[in-house]
């Protein structure tokens, strides 16, 4: 069974796990679009509605000051994940409040052929508000510190689960405030009656890592570390003691909270905050452990990302 969204305008229905933007009769059903998009996911839609669409991805502190200054729509009042429509240098837009670094920001939505108009309009106005292009890196270092899971990173999704420890339940990645069991019978739902009842055996949970401890590490090798300039999606273990409790599954430096992070999946005993455990790095090919304190998700996660009028 999927969870279906019904056009405000028409009443057609789509479902709601498909990455429409819009229903065929041109209303904005504001769904997000996935990374395993294939023309043939998309059932009773028009599939040229996203093919022939591009995004631009404007974030950060100033970004709701730019918007104001060069978009003819009401960003003011725009609140967080709602999309409004207007134009930028008279190109028609679709405007939504929402992005994957955990800040303030926007994600305009415009037809291919007129995205570099709207790009270079926003950087030549951007200047003031100093502007500078990003890409994926600089998004891997920011979403960690915002909390934003990957999948196929920080979780396995059902279609590539193979074992059972692939398998995760929304009550393991901080996601139970999502399952509605008070609603009729769905697929699944009496397995996540249970999760919720007796608890599950994992949780996702942040870390930040004892950096003075790093330092020491490198110094027995005569080395000083170097925080790393991008994000890693290696999986390495954690422990408690001689015990290992779990992983960590992206781990960075943050250079705005100046400290190394990780996002981790630890056993449910483990993942109360302050607990203290330890997370392994590899300084020249030898294995070694870390403090590591368990902190609330999100690591950053500031009031102007959601507040109103901007």
């Amino acid at each position: 069974m999927t969870a279906i969204y019904q056009c405000p305008a028409c009443g057609r229905e789509t479902p709601a796990d498909r990455p429409i933007w819009r229903c065929p009769c041109g209303s904005p059903l504001n769904l997000a679009p996935g990374p395993g998009l294939r023309r043939t996911d998309i059932v009773g839609a028009d599939a040229s509605l996203w093919r022939y669409r591009a995004a631009l991805a404007l974030q950060g502190p100033t970004s709701g000051k730019l918007l104001k200054s060069i978009a003819e729509a009401d960003i003011s009042n725009l609140k967080y994940f709602r999309v409004t429509s207007g134009k930028i240098a008279g190109v028609p837009v679709d405007i939504s409040r929402t992005g994957y670094t955990g800040d303030l920001g926007y994600e305009i939505w415009v037809s291919w052929n007129e995205a570099v108009k709207v790009w270079d309009a926003l950087m030549d106005a951007g200047k003031r508000f100093d502007i500078h292009p990003a890409g994926m890196l600089a998004l891997d270092v920011a979403r960690i510190e915002a909390g934003l899971l990957l999948i196929e990173v920080d979780y396995i999704s059902s279609k590539k689960a193979l074992i059972a420890p692939q398998k995760y339940s929304p009550y393991e990645l901080g996601f139970g405030r999502m399952v509605h069991l008070d609603k009729e019978n769905f697929v699944g739902r009496s397995a996540l009656a249970k999760q919720n009842k007796n608890g599950v055996r994992r949780q996702l949970v942040g870390l930040e890592v004892d950096w003075i401890e790093v330092e020491e590490r490198y110094e027995k090798f005569g080395l000083t570390p170097v925080a790393p300039a991008q994000a890693s999606r290696v999986h390495v273990p954690v422990y408690s003691g001689g015990k290992q409790v779990g992983k960590a599954t992206s781990t960075t430096w943050s250079p705005l909270l100046k400290k190394m992070i990780a996002l981790a999946s630890v056993d449910t005993a483990y993942s109360k905050p302050g607990t203290r455990l330890q997370m392994e790095i590899t300084i020249e090919a030898m294995r070694q452990k870390v403090s590591a304190n368990v902190v609330k998700l999100p690591f950053f996660n500031p009031e102007r990302k959601t507040t109103i009028p901007v």
